[in-house]
């Protein structure tokens, strides 16, 4: 263990709350241990920890973050995508390997959907010419959550969002039976619509996408 993720790991161990753990665990149906930390508190001392001991290169970063996605309670992990965001503007082009190794080891929803946020946008705005060479892999992959990571990379795109792309990449997984692919589906189109309603309705009318993802699309126009 490093001596920044130590120093964490210090902080983290001060507010451990075994009663909270157990209802985040069940919540994450099992899979993951937890500390006991609530969300609001663990952004706050993650927070606090960017600001006292910022990294200034970025391989010593890259290498922190996988120490921390290696860790056996689930906060550490929340943690690595914080951290790594609050220092995006050091970022290289080939942060997107560390991102995608986040996404393909201790993956389920609460990690990837958090990466995509607080993350994917802003990597894909910064290096745009990543879009054609990287999220084209990950729709054709067959793990889910890289699929569904090239679904979702542009929901907070908004005007810029090239929906000749997001239409192409919803249509190669329609047929998916993975609830979080057709989840992710929905959710993508659902955020665009508040950006373009028409274009979002039109397709969803002309097109098969499997019912959730319909539900989800639909959901404010109803």
């Amino acid at each position: 263990m490093n001596y920044y993720i130590q120093a964490l790991a210090d902080v983290f161990e001060q507010y451990r709350n075994p009663q909270i753990a157990e209802g985040q665990k069940a919540y994450m149906l099992h899979q993951f241990l937890f500390l006991g930390i609530t969300t609001p508190l663990r952004r706050q001392l993650c927070k606090q920890h960017c600001q006292q001991m910022p990294f200034l290169r970025w391989p010593q970063l890259h290498e922190t973050i996988l120490e921390l996605w290696q860790m056996p309670y689930r906060e550490y992990h929340y943690a690595a995508v914080q951290i790594l965001a609050h220092h995006k503007k050091m970022w290289p082009s080939e942060c997107i390997h560390t991102l995608e190794h986040c996404l393909v080891h201790q993956s389920w929803w609460d990690t990837v959907d958090l990466i995509a946020s607080d993350c994917l946008t802003d990597y894909f705005k910064r290096f745009p010419e990543a879009i054609a060479t990287i999220t084209p892999l990950w729709n054709a992959s067959d793990n889910i959550w890289l699929q569904r990571s090239s679904i979702m990379f542009q929901k907070a795109f908004k005007h810029q969002t090239d929906t000749q792309l997001l239409a192409a990449y919803i249509l190669n997984c329609a047929e998916s039976k993975a609830f979080f692919v057709q989840k992710a589906i929905g959710w993508a189109l659902r955020e665009y619509a508040k950006t373009n309603a028409a274009w979002v309705q039109t397709f969803v009318n002309t097109h098969a996408l499997p019912p959730l993802s319909k539900r989800e699309a639909l959901k404010h126009f109803r």
